[in-house]
C-alpha cells in the first residue's frame, strides 16, 4: 500500500474529502452519502462476481411496479443501497426502480432525496453480461416539514447535486459528478477500494459507433430510421460507415459512449410512445454525468435535465452522447416531425 501511495493511488474516500475541502462551510453530508453508495457497490460488486456460484441467479418470482419480471440480484441490490443510504440518516426517501411509490426512511428529517435503478440491465445477470446501478441525488426543497410526498422528489434533472453509477463488468467502476466534471474510480479487490482512475473524465466531440436497438426498426419515426441510414452509408471523410454496438444494458451502452464517442438512443416508437427508459432514475443521471463530460442527451426536442417530471416513474425517450453525434440525429428527427410513426 505504501507504494501505491507513492505513485499517487488516490481512494474514492480520500477523493471526496479532498472535494468537499475545497468549500469552506461544506457540512459533509453529501460526501457521506456518496461514501455510503460506494460502499454498497463494495458490496453489490461482490454478489455480481460470485453469482454463478450462489443460489442469487434467477428471478424472484414477482414483478416491479413496471410489470417486469424482479430478479434475486435486483432485491439484493435494492437492500444494499437503500440500506446504506438509511444508516447515514442524512437521507430522508429513496425511490426505487423496484418500489411503487416512495421509500421513507429512519430519518424523516434529513436533506436527500436518493433515486436508484439498483441493478440496470438485470435481464442480462443470468448469461454474464455487463450490469450495473445508477444514482441521483437531489436536494429537498422543504427540509424539516412534517410529511414526505412524491411531490417534492419531482424535481428536473437540472437541479440534481450529485449523480453517477456502477458498472459491474470486467472490472468494477464507480464514475460520478457533484456539477463540476466527472471523476471515474476502479474497484481494487485487492485491497477493496475504489482508487481513481480520471478526475475529468471527458466524452470525445464526435464518436463513430451508434447504439440503438435495431429490431425495432419498423416502429421508429421516419426521422430516426433516416438517420439509421446515414449511419450505415459508406462516407470516409466522415468517418462512416458509423459501427453499430448493443449491449442492451443502458449503463453499460451510455458508459461505452462516454469513453469511445458515439450515441445511445432508445427513442418513442409504436411500443412505446412515451419512450421506455424512466427519466429520474435512469436518464437524468446518466444524462447529468454526459452533459458535466462533454456530451449532449436529448429526447428528441428538448434537453433531457429541464423535462419537468410529473411522475416518479416517468419514461422518455433519450438520445444521449457525444455533442456532434447528438446534434446530427436531432437534424433528421427535425426534418421529419411532421411523420408520424407507424408500425
Amino acid at each position: 500500500m505504501a507504494d501505491q501511495n507513492k505513485k499517487g493511488v488516490i481512494t474514492l474516500e480520500e477523493y471526496i474529502i479532498q472535494a468537499q475541502n475545497k468549500f469552506p462551510g461544506a457540512t459533509g453530508e453529501l460526501s457521506q452519502l456518496l461514501r455510503d453508495i460506494g460502499l454498497a457497490a463494495k458490496i453489490i460488486s461482490r454478489e455480481v462476481n460470485k453469482a454463478g456460484i450462489t443460489n442469487i441467479l434467477g428471478e424472484d418470482g414477482s414483478t416491479n411496479v413496471h410489470g417486469e419480471s424482479v430478479k434475486k440480484l435486483d432485491l439484493f441490490a435494492d437492500e444494499q443501497l437503500i440500506s446504506a443510504l438509511n444508516r447515514s440518516e442524512i437521507t430522508c426517501m429513496v425511490i426505487s426502480e423496484e418500489n411503487d411509490g416512495i421509500v421513507e426512511l429512519d430519518n424523516d428529517g434529513g436533506k436527500y432525496i436518493v433515486y436508484l435503478d439498483p441493478l440496470d440491465g438485470s435481464s442480462n445477470i443470468d448469461v454474464n453480461v455487463s450490469v450495473g446501478s445508477i444514482f441521483s441525488i437531489y436536494m429537498r426543497e422543504h427540509p424539516g416539514s412534517d410529511k414526505l410526498s412524491e411531490t417534492e422528489a419531482l424535481q428536473p434533472g437540472i437541479k440534481q447535486v450529485a449523480a453517477g453509477y456502477v458498472l459491474y463488468g470486467s472490472s468494477t467502476m464507480l464514475a460520478y459528478t457533484t456539477g463540476l466534471g466527472v471523476s471515474v474510480f476502479t474497484l481494487d479487490p485487492s485491497i477493496g477500494e475504489f482508487i481513481l482512475s480520471d478526475d475529468d473524465l471527458k466524452i470525445p466531440e464526435h464518436g463513430t459507433i451508434y447504439s440503438v436497438n435495431e429490431g425495432s426498426y419498423h416502429s421508429w419515426n421516419q426521422g430516426l430510421k433516416q438517420y439509421v441510414k446515414y449511419c450505415q452509408i459508406d462516407d470516409p471523410e466522415t468517418e462512416r460507415p458509423y459501427k453499430a454496438r448493443y449491449i442492451g444494458s443502458m449503463v453499460a451502452d451510455v458508459h461505452r459512449t462516454l469513453i469511445t464517442g458515439g450515441i445511445f438512443i432508445y427513442p418513442d416508437s409504436s411500443f412505446y410512445p412515451s419512450g421506455k427508459l424512466r427519466l429520474m432514475y435512469e436518464c437524468n443521471p446518466l444524462s447529468f454525468v454526459i452533459e458535466q463530460a462533454g456530451g449532449m442527451a436529448i429526447d428528441g426536442g428538448g434537453r433531457i435535465l429541464e423535462i419537468e417530471p410529473v411522475s416518479i416513474h416517468q419514461q422518455t425517450p433519450i438520445y444521449i452522447g457525444s455533442a456532434k453525434n447528438v446534434l446530427k440525429v436531432k437534424e433528421f428527427l427535425d426534418n421529419y416531425a411532421s411523420e408520424s410513426i407507424t408500425a
